[in-house]
């Protein structure tokens, strides 16, 4: 199968023209003629290698190396910008955000085949490595946990699912509240650096490594790790730095072995700029029929973002005990979606995780919650495995 190259560039002669020059040299060629759609089109498509203009409107090559860099699926994709900008610091710009190399347009075609070679010999023997990107070739399984509505129990489910997921696998996992201005894990766990996530989305983009997301993790008594948002409600508005976010989880994927991301709930702006980037999405329901409905709404939504259907699972939480709840194939037929987990009320259990300063599937480890979440980290790390195995 020939190679994927990826030219992005709002000068449509120099897309049909190094398009065509470079298709004789027996590559498969996709264009974009601006820098939002080059991005969609790389999520999408996974070139081998993106010929990068610099000079387009709304959106400069800059901002969409900095994107391709921060998104896990393309963040090792080597990146040529082409460009008539020849300055020094141009240059400099260029790297910082993440190109592999830099031509000066014009350019004699034999210059631009050799570096288009020998950017993609390197890329094959695993040798790009950019300026932002990972030091591990094995990224962390991500997962996203998504309430269809607020007051779900979100956070509880993705705090639990973590906690589970690092006992039973005893690997480093990573639990991430992205929720800025609603932080709740600090208080109720009692960790020691409350604004771990606010400190990040408060510094330049470029400037978040994996050093410093490291500074800003808290380690729980149980070994789980837990970078925690504040609770702080004036610092919502930080969730608008969706260059930050996208930077943090891109790093956070090669710091562990499992990263679960609390999303809060709907589709923010900026929740749709990150799904993307998550190899599962849970997705938080409740059993009564405005909660389905809305859910219903929320997943073929996720679908039209181009969210895999496959990788999106739906959670059942059974919060109280009420008789006006719908059984769980009741459930089932309402929502004609496949249920991946349900979860029986416990909010006795879940206060006493509170005052124990711990997760309640570690407060009492017989109970039916921690049978629950053990299922559900296990189906996961099942498939993970199943994954490598392929």
């Amino acid at each position: 199968m020939p190679e994927k190259i990826l030219i992005i560039d709002d000068d449509l002669d120099t897309l049909r023209l190094v398009g065509m020059m470079l298709q004789k040299q027996g590559y498969q060629i996709i264009a974009a003629s601006n820098g939002q759609q080059g991005l969609d089109l790389a999520f999408a498509e996974i070139p081998n290698l993106i010929l990068l203009d610099v000079m387009m409107p709304q959106m400069d090559g800059y901002e969409v190396a900095r994107n391709l860099r921060a998104n896990p699926r393309t963040v090792n994709i080597p990146i040529l910008m082409f460009t008539a900008k020849s300055q020094l610091d141009d240059k400099v710009t260029g790297f910082e955000a993440g190109a592999d190399d830099y031509l000066t347009k014009p350019t004699h075609p034999a210059e631009l085949q050799a570096h288009v070679r020998a950017l993609l010999a390197r890329a094959s023997k695993s040798k790009v490595n950019p300026p932002t990107g990972p030091a591990s070739d094995k990224p962390a399984h991500t997962i996203g946990v998504l309430g269809a509505r607020g007051g779900l129990g979100a956070t509880t489910i993705a705090l639990n699912l973590a906690s589970a997921i690092e006992q039973i696998s005893k690997t480093v996992v990573i639990m991430a509240e992205f929720r800025p201005g609603q932080g709740t894990l600090a208080d109720d766990l009692s960790l020691p650096r409350p604004k771990g996530l606010s400190e990040l989305l408060n510094i330049p983009a470029k400037e978040i490594t994996r050093d410093v997301i490291k500074e800003k993790i808290s380690k729980h008594k149980s070994g789980l790790r837990i970078l925690c948002a504040s609770s702080q409600p004036r610092e919502a508005s930080l969730q608008d730095n969706a260059q930050h976010f996208l930077a943090i989880l891109s790093k956070m994927t090669f710091m562990a072995q499992y990263v679960i991301v609390d999303l809060g709930c709907g589709l923010t702006s900026l929740n749709q700029k990150l799904i993307p980037s998550f190899d599962e999405i849970l997705v938080v329901t409740e059993p009564f029929t405005n909660p389905l409905t809305h859910t219903r709404s929320l997943i073929n939504d996720l679908d039209a973002l181009g969210a895999d259907k496959s990788k999106v699972r739906l959670a059942v939480n059974y919060r109280l005990r009420s008789e006006a709840q719908l059984s769980a194939p009741q459930v089932q037929e309402k929502i004609q979606y496949p249920i991946e987990v349900t979860f029986t009320p416990a909010p006795e259990l879940l206060l006493q995780a509170v005052r124990l300063q711990t997760t309640a599937f570690l407060a009492q480890t017989e109970s039916l919650t921690n049978q629950q979440y053990t299922s559900l980290a296990n189906k996961i790390i099942g498939r993970v495995k199943q994954t490598i195995e392929e």
